[in-house]
């Protein structure tokens, strides 16, 4: 049996058939891997205290763990520690894209949005599900309840890649839907207009919300591993194009790189956090990013 690690790794998720299996061994890997990484002080527990501040009331004061650190802390109300998380998933046809055959672009993302949501709601932190493509489709209310868990992946595991996507006109609708301050943890390759869509992220934080951008793209299509004459299907228009890899192989990733780089650029000035993914790269990336949106929000 692979060591606890080895469940941060796509290719060994791929082989555990339920959804919950997989969302349970990635969140516990990644807890078990922080106990021997810099992010051990906040690891599991996440930080239920902050320094005292003027204007605090003394008797909040917690006096074990000043007697402890000869330092004065309070202990954190439960409206400054929990977050109310959305999960917000581009189920569009281009996200079931695999180069590889081994975990689509959808299927990476609901992996890593089902650990997510076993994360969330071990810390008590009500957390709902939105699922996109042209229009928003499904809904799952967001609630911390152990039961969450179970609702949040029934729908997860009957979700189908298919349809074309509007990323920019649905981030908008869930802009003008939300009347509470949230977490949105998006989930798409953004195979779209940026201009839009930055926007549309934008009214978001206008709105007081924090947002997690994961851009999930398939490893083939951030190395181009390609060689000779290929046919390209445009996997929502269903267009075909037919190039020679080679000659075109420097240019294009000179482009998916800026591409990166631009939406990294704009995302860090909006107050976005924009998390580069392919189907290739461990889960703890994405989680870790998590957890330092969730200390940095309490």
């Amino acid at each position: 049996m692979p060591a606890v690690e080895e469940y941060l790794k796509p290719e060994v998720i791929r082989q555990i058939a339920r959804l919950d299996l997989r969302a349970q061994f990635i969140a516990k890997g990644f807890m078990h891997g922080l106990h021997a990484s810099p992010f051990h002080g906040f690891s599991v527990e996440f930080s239920e205290h902050r320094k005292y501040t003027e204007g605090d009331d003394p008797a909040d004061i917690d006096w074990l763990v000043y007697a402890k650190t000869d330092k004065y802390y309070v202990k954190k109300f439960e409206a400054e520690t929990n977050i109310t998380g959305y999960l917000v998933m581009d189920a569009s046809r281009s996200m079931g894209y695999t180069h590889s055959q081994q975990l689509t672009k959808f299927d990476y993302s609901v992996c890593l949005a089902a650990a997510l949501c076993y994360l969330m709601i071990q810390q008590q932190d009500p957390v709902g599900l939105i699922t996109f493509d042209e229009q928003l489709r499904n809904s799952v209310a967001p609630k911390s309840r152990r039961s969450q868990f179970g609702n949040v992946l029934t729908l997860l595991a009957k979700l189908k890649p298919e349809g074309q996507t509007a990323i920019a006109h649905c981030l908008t609708r869930i802009a003008a839907m939300l009347r509470h301050s949230s977490l949105l943890m998006v989930f798409s390759d953004l195979l779209e207009d940026p201009e839009p869509v930055l926007a549309a992220l934008a009214r978001l934080r206008h709105g007081g919300h924090d947002v997690i951008l994961f851009h999930v793209l398939d490893e083939a299509e951030v190395r181009f591993p390609f060689d000779g004459i290929v046919d390209f299907e445009e996997p929502e228009s269903a267009d075909h194009t037919v190039i020679d890899a080679a000659s075109i192989r420097a240019d294009y990733l000179e482009e998916i790189e800026a591409f990166r780089a631009m939406y990294r650029g704009e995302c860090f000035r909006l107050g976005v956090d924009y998390v580069a993914l392919d189907t290739s790269n461990q889960f703890d990336k994405a989680l870790v990013e998590y957890l330092q949106a969730r200390r940095a929000r309490c």
